[in-house]
């Protein structure tokens, strides 16, 4: 009982000799121990490298997890060790109502024969989506949790230590300077004198130990940002996956919109202008969308014959290829990204399609699928 009421009054001591240091540093009326400028480098690194981290991590689960309530439910369940439920994503949820649309309207009409096209690729971009989101988070978002969790909570308690030994350093710099002014005066015995050094020498041991502790945390900081580089690319590379999987499910369901049989049949409205036009000047810098109408001729006219088709005498041009391009018929031309055909429009052709010819070979290409040159 004695030897705990010793320790307790021994913390104290202590803790209140460090308080008062401290407050007398801060009103400039005790020195400081000033750290060299390479270890302040590193430490203002590591703040750095910590900030940005949290700002990162929380951002990030913003983008996989738009919703906040989610989050912190997730939250919660990490927190309790407890597997996550799994969560319908709004693809999936959007496919399901679709579905259900489809099976009340009639499957089997234009509407719900779309609905139900739709809705199967809403459900394959809700997968991709979930994909997605559990490999970012094991890739990306964990090695940043446990970085601030680990690594760092080690470097923070670390320096804690330190700024104590700094303390107890300074402290005890401060009662060796008033021991040999007051031994000056021949007001105290050498002895005290002597305590004051040993205590010193003692402090100063421990306040060296401990720097060379927390430098060589602070240093690991670069394996940090290498580690996180290394996580940072394979972010990049599941979400280039999950958007290329994106573009493709959404790229198969507009070919199949537009060569679904009577999907329009019966509307006695006008079909809509196109959403964007390209003039033989404009070079096309959008992601490439599948024109709608894939004729080269106007409704109810017969459709050109291409083996009959003889580029005009002036107006061909050379144009590159930004995109692969798969052709659909035995009237379209298959394109590969990068390579260079001559185009040209005739008369009555849709806007959004040319004649392409590469060698002997001839068919439709669409516009929004190349760069025309001049």
């Amino acid at each position: 009982m004695d030897f705990n009421m010793k320790k307790l009054a021994s913390d104290a001591g202590i803790f209140f000799t460090r308080a008062v240091q401290f407050t007398e540093e801060k009103f400039g009326q005790a020195e400081k121990t000033e750290l060299d400028a390479h270890f302040e480098n590193l430490l203002a690194r590591a703040d750095s490298t910590k900030n940005w981290t949290e700002k990162i991590l929380r951002q990030t689960e913003v983008l996989l997890q738009p919703n906040p309530s989610a989050r912190v439910e997730e939250f919660l369940y990490e927190k309790l060790d407890r597997k996550v439920p799994s969560r319908v994503t709004n693809g999936e949820l959007l496919a399901q109502y679709m579905t259900e649309a489809a099976g009340e309207l009639g499957p089997t009409t234009p509407y719900g024969k779309t609905l139900i096209k739709v809705a199967e690729a809403e459900k394959r971009l809700g997968a991709a989506e979930r994909d997605f989101i559990h490999t970012a988070s094991i890739n990306f978002l964990t090695p940043l949790r446990n970085f601030l969790e680990g690594d760092w909570k080690t470097i923070s308690k670390e320096r804690r230590l330190l700024q104590n030994r700094r303390l107890d350093l300074d402290a005890c710099k401060a009662r060796l300077k008033k021991a040999k002014a007051a031994e000056a005066k021949a007001t105290l015995w050498n002895d005290e004198v002597d305590k004051s050094e040993q205590e010193l020498r003692v402090a100063q041991t421990e306040f060296d130990r401990q720097a060379e502790v927390t430098r060589l945390l602070l240093e690991g900081i670069s394996s940090t940002h290498v580690n996180h580089l290394r996580c940072l690319h394979e972010f990049v590379e599941s979400q280039t996956t999950y958007y290329a999987q994106c573009y493709r499910h959404m790229l198969d369901l507009q070919k199949q919109l537009g060569r679904f049989p009577g999907t329009f049949v019966g509307t006695t409205e006008p079909a809509s202008p196109p959403l964007s036009s390209t003039s033989p000047t404009t070079t096309a810098a959008t992601m490439p969308v599948e024109p709608s109408v894939a004729g080269l001729a106007p409704p109810g006219e017969a459709a050109l014959c291409l083996e009959e088709v003889a580029p005009p005498a002036s107006g061909t041009r050379k144009a590159r290829v930004l995109y692969d391009y798969e052709a659909a018929d035995s009237s379209e031309l298959a394109l590969l990204a990068d390579e260079l055909i001559t185009v040209y429009s005739l008369p009555g052709m849709d806007p959004d399609w040319l004649i392409g010819e590469r060698g002997n070979k001839k068919g439709k290409v669409p516009v929004t699928y190349l760069e025309l040159l001049s």
